[in-house]
């Protein structure tokens, strides 16, 4: 974890040292239902990426086969308002 003070944000980072994610898979980890498990939904990143997307933030993915993957979250210390329409 770290704050980014002249952004005015703050970054996580999540690492492991698994399996990683296929190259041809990482442009749709983010998609409802895609999985490459036999079990589960598809669902999870999609979620998550969807409520990081609501508070104004970041999530970037680097993964490599055999090497691990790396997740990253910004996210800002004020959210603005959105505009509402007239």
């Amino acid at each position: 974890t770290s704050f980014l003070p002249q952004q005015q944000r703050v970054k996580v980072e999540f690492s492991d040292n698994g399996i990683g994610i296929q190259e041809e898979d990482l442009h749709r980890i983010f998609d409802p239902f895609f999985t490459t498990k036999e079990k589960g939904t598809g669902l999870g990143l999609s979620v998550v990426y969807g409520i990081i997307n609501s508070h104004q933030g970041k999530i970037e993915v680097r993964s490599a086969p055999k090497d691990g993957t790396t997740i990253t979250i910004t996210l800002p210390l004020k959210v603005e308002p959105e505009e509402q329409p007239s």
